[in-house]
């Protein structure tokens, strides 16, 4: 098992009471180090280059914001009163070295024909639009990831699985009328963004399954594999990528959904069994949400556990 993370994503500072905080990475990447049943290899994530990053975003609006970025102290990108989406005077490489991360496992998954690579990095990608910047996120690292998969590698069909919590408003819309690239998500509606609804299909290459508030852990994995999975199944993608929030847990602040840590390898495995059906078994999971340090420690081994199933 190969985990790509790097210290500079421990710098980004988003300030006091934020959520979005480096334990979180802290936190699982402990939980990495305690996980004995099988080797797990941590590599640095290289920073990430313009154009790479310009397969989904304007070139002009990742310089604006780096544009942004303050010697000190913090700057949100939203418009005040709203604005939780932060820059600090180190958030230069840690959002490079998010995507890079990404980009560098779609290179190894490929030319060494590995298996499956997590991508322990902060900040989170999939609320960034194309041109946009909120929910926490600048670069959308699964996006960018996907289309230098198409571009080097000549794939051509690409199965994003999201099961974070919230709904990936930017991978929706960065790839709402791309039909070579399924989106499946199961998130808590209403919620933020907002966005997320069934009838949000693209050009069918979109799956939304919104969940209520205090839907259990049960009908959550019946719900995901009925809608979802069952429908990646029919696409049939020759790589799976993982947009892995671990927010669905009971424990975390940011939302109603009543998963257990031991739920993620539940989740994990059915997309591990559908990889090894249609994608020779390849998959790269990226860090999204999950906010409560006990959820994320214990359910990161879980999702590595299984991944790890070949």
């Amino acid at each position: 098992m190969l985990v790509f993370s790097h210290t500079d994503c421990l710098l980004k500072e988003n300030g006091s009471n934020h959520p979005e905080k480096k334990e979180r990475l802290l936190s699982i990447l402990d939980s990495i180090k305690e996980i004995k049943d099988f080797q797990i290899d941590i590599e640095e994530a290289p920073l990430a280059n313009i154009n790479d990053i310009s397969l989904v975003h304007p070139k002009k609006h990742i310089e604006e914001i780096f544009s942004l970025i303050p010697k000190k102290g913090l700057i949100g990108v939203e418009k005040e009163p709203y604005a939780d989406t932060m820059l600090c005077s180190n958030s230069k490489n840690a959002i490079l070295r998010s995507c890079g991360a990404g980009i560098s496992a779609a290179n190894i998954i490929i030319k060494e024909n590995k298996k499956r690579i997590f991508c322990a990095v902060r900040p989170p990608g999939h609320h960034a639009e194309t041109v946009r910047a909120n929910g926490f996120c600048f670069i959308n690292n699964i996006a960018v990831s996907a289309r230098y998969l198409q571009k080097k590698y000549k794939i051509n069909k690409i199965a994003i699985l999201d099961f974070d919590v919230h709904h990936g408003n930017g991978t929706q819309e960065i790839f709402y009328n791309d039909n070579s690239i399924f989106y499946g998500s199961i998130h808590e509606f209403p919620l933020f963004p907002g966005t997320g609804s069934e009838e949000e299909r693209g050009v069918g290459n979109i799956f939304n399954a919104p969940i209520k508030s205090g839907t259990s852990a049960k009908d959550f994995i019946n719900i995901f594999e009925h809608k979802i999975l069952n429908n990646v199944d029919k696409f049939k993608p020759e790589i799976i990528l993982i947009s892995a929030g671990f927010d669905a847990h009971i424990r975390d602040p940011l939302a109603n959904i009543n998963l257990e840590s031991k739920d993620f390898y539940k989740i994990t495995k059915k997309i591990v069994d559908l990889a090894n059906i249609h994608c020779n078994g390849r998959i790269i999971s990226f860090l999204e949400g999950g906010y409560d340090m006990i959820a994320l420690h214990e359910s990161i081994k879980e999702h590595l556990t299984a991944l790890n199933n070949l």
